[in-house]
C-alpha cells in the first residue's frame, strides 16, 4: 500500500477501535493529535509515514484503561501494524514511540529518543492544554468519579510515579501536576509556539475558577 491507503486503513482502524472510547481519549483526540503532528513535521526534518502511524495508534490502548499496563498500546499497535506489512523497523519506531512520549514516562530515565518522537509528544501534549485540556481533564474527572475541586486536598508537586499513575485526587490539582508543565517541556519550536497561548488560557481559566469559589 501507499501512504495515502496506509493512513485510510489506519483511521478506520482506530475509529472502529476507540468507537466507545471515554470522551478524551476518542477519535476525536487522536484526529486532534494527528492535525497538530502533521502541522509541527512541516517545519521539522522527520519521517511523516512513522509520525503519522504513532499519532493515530498512540491511544489505541491506553495503559489507564488497561489496569496499568504500559505494554497494551505498544503491543496492539504492533500486531496491526504486522497485519498491513509495514516495514519492521518503522513498527519498531512507532511502538518506541508510544512507549515513550506519555507524561509519566518522563518520571523514568530517558532511553528513547528520536525527531518524530518529539513531534508527536508535541502534538499529544497540546491536545492537553488549552480549552481543550481543560475540557479533557474534567472529562476524565468525572469519567473516574473525581472531584472538581477540594482546598483541603493540596497538588503533590514531587509525586513519583506510582503515585502519579494512581492519584484520586481532585481535577483541578491535576493543573499544577500535570497541565501547567507542559509549556515548558514542549521539544520543538513549533510546539512551543502553540503551547504559549493555550498555556495563557490555562492560567486565565484558573484565576476566573477561584474567582468564581471564592
Amino acid at each position: 500500500m501507499d501512504h495515502a491507503a496506509v493512513i485510510n486503513k489506519t483511521t478506520q482502524f482506530v475509529q472502529d477501535t476507540l468507537r466507545n472510547a471515554e470522551g478524551g481519549h476518542d477519535w476525536w483526540h487522536i484526529y486532534r493529535v494527528w492535525t497538530n503532528a502533521k502541522l509541527i513535521a512541516q517545519t521539522e526534518q522527520a519521517d511523516l509515514l512513522t509520525i503519522e502511524l504513532a499519532a493515530l495508534l498512540h491511544d489505541i490502548a491506553d495503559s489507564k484503561f488497561h489496569n496499568g499496563d504500559e505494554e497494551i498500546g505498544p503491543k496492539t499497535a504492533g500486531n496491526y501494524l504486522q497485519s498491513i506489512d509495514i516495514d519492521p523497523d518503522i513498527i519498531a519506531h512507532v511502538q518506541n514511540i508510544i512507549r515513550y512520549m506519555s507524561f509519566k514516562s518522563g518520571f523514568d530515565k530517558p532511553v528513547f529518543h528520536s525527531p518524530e518522537l518529539a513531534i508527536v509528544q508535541d502534538a499529544d501534549r497540546l491536545d492537553a492544554i488549552g480549552a481543550i485540556g481543560i475540557a479533557r481533564a474534567f472529562s476524565y474527572g468525572g469519567f473516574k468519579g473525581r472531584e472538581i475541586y477540594n482546598p483541603e486536598i493540596k497538588p503533590d508537586l514531587n509525586m513519583s510515579k506510582e503515585a502519579y499513575k494512581n492519584t484520586t485526587a481532585p481535577t483541578i490539582n491535576h493543573f499544577y501536576e500535570k497541565l501547567l508543565l507542559l509549556k515548558d517541556k514542549m521539544n520543538t519550536e513549533t510546539g512551543k509556539k502553540l503551547a504559549q497561548q493555550r498555556h495563557t488560557f490555562m492560567e486565565d481559566y484558573l484565576k476566573q475558577f477561584y474567582f468564581e469559589c471564592n
